[in-house]
């Protein structure tokens, strides 16, 4: 596992990496802007808000479109606000929330949105299994397994770089849009009726639940942090011009991207309400039995093939904004970067065993449940996602002349309140019916401190910059502040040792190794034998890879001998870094150099990390060299 300390700029990989002052034509420049809020976007039509949907259209038609169009209306208000934080202040929401909160606060608000993460990856995992089962009638269980294989997927387009990713999950959002398109003209909805729906109504208590996973579904917390670093993609300049526009452009990209969300969600539940619940079917609660009831009742074999293809395509697109927003969280919060792989299998894993899990011990009818669960988890996040981001937004030591206007802070205050009510009275809601129902003291207590804990840290991340005199607008950086710049003399290296592989990279290595010395320098020529007798053998082996390179470690120390300059050679066995590793010790080398083998991600699992390994384990310069 590797940790390396973290810069400062929000996904560095690729931060500023797209240039809006290159483009000349006004429509390059905005299509230029245009692109993050989709990667948004595709949070808000993820496997699970079809469950809720499925579930709210089934029992109570369409009488819960309301919430769909008031949790966009929240949506588009809220990640604006977002992305003005990331490209005023330059910040995303987890450095911001570093700054502005103590550390113990910081430290719960960090593992809120780790949870909130892993719930969106549960649902991504448990809508993919279940297209793969409903298109190719593949089990649950290795539809699940398969879903560990984004990992690679994720790293080839980190690879191709942001905009490449970018149209990777518009193309994706097309393949959705499209199949749900062509689903409504099937069933031929009432336009009136649906209109009808508009206005908010809550038919029973059990449509309170399923409205709130509707919200946690749509407004998703983790959807803060990543458009906050996404919008930081691009280049835009420090002069006010330059971001009012970048704000300007940002909110229509987010409007029509959310808009697009706007219209699967109230497809699905349209789609629902109008197959199920209008022919008296309002126990239609899973993704499944949707899928098995399309064709007899819509009467067309195409509609349930288009419904598992977008449920593929849901999932696969939503996988992309999990890992970028742990990974935004993660190094945000704490400052701790993993190798984007390692971060991904683990977020993945988080995900991948609670389905296991579910499917092992309750069955495959329950994945649902499940589902349902976990939106409603994700709304329980929202509050502490979003207080955080208003103050930050509306604080004008950050945000100068952009903080947001009283009547929006009035609006987004508004927001919040709706959020915390639902929230508050579905929390206070569940816990009771559990505490009346339970006799298991130990549980009815775990459940008790959980409730004071919420409410705990719900006071304090409302009221803790409330009360202070001051908040303290600084940059938290893991390098300390230095005011006066003092340069200690560069050592002499006497003993310089080149890793060298024979290749091509070893011309370089020996020029660099060159350029480093001084008439003194002595050179140690490091290579390591990796033939399989070499690794039972070792010193011991006399195979012919280890004879020849022997030679061409000879051939190298006498090139160094006609440029005066004295040489030794080592050969090591068995384990590359290890070995590395132990003759620069013996050797006492106080300067090593090294080639890059330019491998990267998915190839890195194979091809292991030497020069990352190498570097943590000697506390003497090394020179990487391509």
């Amino acid at each position: 596992m590797n940790f390396r300390n973290k810069h400062q700029e929000s996904l560095e990989e690729v931060n500023a990496s797209v240039d809006i002052s290159a483009k000349k034509s006004i429509w390059k420049k905005i299509l230029a802007f245009f692109g993050p809020a989709y990667l948004v976007s595709v949070g808000y039509m993820d496997p699970g808000n079809w469950a809720t949907d499925i579930e709210g259209g089934s029992r109570y038609g369409y009488a819960l479109v309301w919430v769909l169009v008031m949790s966009n209306i929240m949506a588009i208000v809220l990640q604006s606000l977002s992305a003005r934080l990331g490209i005023v202040y330059k910040r995303d929401l987890a450095q911001v929330n570093r700054e502005t909160y103590p550390p113990v606060i910081n430290f719960c608000l960090y593992i809120l949105a780790e949870i909130a993460i892993a719930a969106t990856d549960l649902a991504e995992v448990i809508g993919m299994a279940i297209g793969l089962h409903l298109l190719f009638g593949l089990p649950l269980i290795w539809g699940v397994s398969i879903t560990i294989l984004d990992t690679f997927l994720l790293l080839y387009l980190q690879k191709l770089g942001i905009r490449k990713m970018e149209a990777f999950i518009i193309s994706l959002i097309a393949i959705i849009f499209v199949s749900f398109f062509i689903e409504l003209l099937f069933v031929k909805p009432s336009i009136t009726e649906i209109l009808k729906g508009i206005k908010p109504t809550l038919p029973d208590g059990d449509a309170l639940y399923i409205a709130i996973g509707i919200i946690g579904a749509t407004v998703m917390p983790h959807n803060l942090y990543l458009h906050s670093a996404l919008v930081q993609t691009r280049k835009i300049g420090d002069d006010d011009e330059s971001k009012r526009k970048a704000i300007k452009y940002n909110f229509i990209d987010s409007a029509i991207a959310l808009n697009l969300a706007l219209f699967v969600n109230a497809a699905i539940l349209i789609l629902a309400g109008t197959v199920f619940f209008k022919n008296g079917m309002s126990d239609v609660n899973s993704i499944e039995s949707a899928h098995k009831l399309l064709a007899p009742l819509v009467g067309n074999k195409l509609a349930p093939i288009l419904f598992a293809v977008a449920l593929i395509a849901a999932g696969q697109s939503s996988t992309v904004t999990g890992t970028l927003a742990g990974q935004i969280v993660m190094e945000g919060y704490l400052h701790i970067r993993f190798n984007p792989w390692l971060r991904r299998i683990i977020t993945r894993s988080v995900a991948v065993i609670p389905a296991l899990i579910t499917i092992w011990i309750a069955g495959e009818d329950k994945m649902t449940d499940l589902l349902i669960l976990s939106q409603v988890i994700l709304s329980i996040q929202l509050a502490f996602a979003i207080i955080p981001l208003i103050y930050s937004v509306s604080n004008k030591e950050k945000m100068k002349n952009f903080a947001i206007k009283p009547w929006l802070i009035v609006v987004s205050v508004l927001i919040t309140s709706i959020i915390l009510y639902l929230n508050i009275k579905m929390v206070l809601g569940k816990a009771i019916d559990f505490l009346n129902s339970n006799s298991i003291t130990w549980l009815n207590v775990i459940v008790m401190i959980g409730l004071i804990l919420f409410f705990v840290l719900l006071i304090l991340t409302i009221f803790y910059p409330l009360v202070m005199k001051k908040i303290k607008n600084k940059h938290y950086s893991i390098h300390n502040s230095i005011s006066d710049l003092t340069l200690n003399p560069i050592p002499s290296y006497d003993k310089i040792g080149l890793a060298l592989d024979f290749s091509q990279s070893d011309q370089q290595i020996i020029s660099h190794a060159l350029n480093q010395a001084n008439d003194a320098t002595k050179f140690v020529l490091i290579h390591i034998v990796e033939s399989a007798g070499a690794k039972v053998l070792g010193e011991y082996s006399a195979d012919n890879e280890s004879l020849t390179d022997e030679q061409q470690l000879n051939f190298y120390k006498d090139f160094f001998s006609h440029q005066q300059k004295e040489a030794i050679i080592r050969l090591g066995y068995r384990n590359r870094t290890d070995e590395i590793v132990r003759i620069c010790k013996e050797e006492n080398v106080n300067m090593l150099i090294l080639g890059a083998h330019g491998h990267h991600g998915f190839f890195d699992l194979f091809f292991g990390q030497t020069i990352d390994t190498v570097r943590h384990q000697l506390e003497i310069p090394i020179l990487i060299v391509k």
